[in-house]
């Protein structure tokens, strides 16, 4: 299968997030026909290292890695792309400034994104400047709403060109809210705000579900770029599958008394 980093027209992709710093991970999912996986470097152990040895991972099976960045520092964008990744999802982009300030730490043509030709993202030299900069330009941005302000803003932060897609973190987004349920209907409703004006403004819309149902769900409502679990969840979840049941407490031995 030929992925390609976004989806286009009307389809749609599903991925899921990667925490564990394994390459042999990122190997074997890119053998399960999923679109895309997400480095969570923001939530998991994840340094310079074991970036790479994932980012190098994807390369070799063809599947395109996003990475959830720590931080937004021009140094910490700058890394990951020169890894090789397909694009970088920004937490905590509240405001147009901050949006515009993403883009330009990813891009050389009017950005400040700092060129080497050595890097794995410039062919380890054999690209030449030029074509490594055609394609280091196209490196996708998304930016994540995730507070109240960024909700308020979203339609400002989708406008800003560069930004290719908003993704909406619902758990961030009901913390903000003074809530502590990602399914709280105030979410529910900001959401549906968010998504609107993403695709408003022409702009991929993108979110973590839980469930193949909520995905469809969305799906329904213009949302096409799905992250679903994680290499985590869906290892505990097998291993759940084929575990021996729990014994009925009726059958565990009595205790005797000495």
């Amino acid at each position: 299968m030929t992925h390609t980093p976004l989806p286009t027209g009307d389809d749609w992709h599903v991925g899921t997030f990667v925490k564990t710093t394994s390459p042999q991970c990122v190997e074997i999912l890119g053998g399960t026909g999923l679109d895309f996986a997400v480095l969570d470097a923001e939530h998991a152990p994840f340094d310079r290292a074991a970036l790479d040895l994932a980012l190098m991972a994807g390369r070799s099976c063809g599947l395109p890695l996003f990475v959830r960045v720590l931080e937004r520092t021009a140094a910490g964008l700058l890394s990951v792309l020169d890894m090789g990744a397909a694009g970088v999802l920004v937490p905590h982009v509240d405001t147009a400034a901050d949006a515009r300030e993403v883009v330009a730490h990813c891009r050389y043509v009017g950005g400040d994104r700092g060129y080497s030709s050595s890097p794995r993202a410039a062919g380890y030299g054999a690209l030449g400047m030029k074509e490594a900069i055609r394609q280091g330009d196209r490196s996708v941005v998304l930016a994540q709403i995730e507070s109240v302000e960024a909700v308020r803003n979203a339609a400002d932060i989708a406008a800003v060109e560069g930004v290719a897609g908003l993704f909406i973190g619902r758990a961030d987004l009901a913390l903000s809210m003074g809530l502590d349920s990602a399914q709280a209907p105030e979410v529910a409703e900001a959401t549906e705000q968010v998504i609107r004006d993403g695709l408003a403004a022409g702009k991929l819309v993108g979110m973590f579900v839980g469930s193949q149902a909520e995905r469809e769900r969305y799906r329904a409502l213009g949302v096409r770029w799905f992250i679903h679990g994680s290499d985590q969840g869906l290892l505990r979840q097998a291993a759940q599958a084929i575990a021996r049941p729990a014994a009925p407490a009726s059958s565990l031995p009595s205790k005797v008394n000495a």
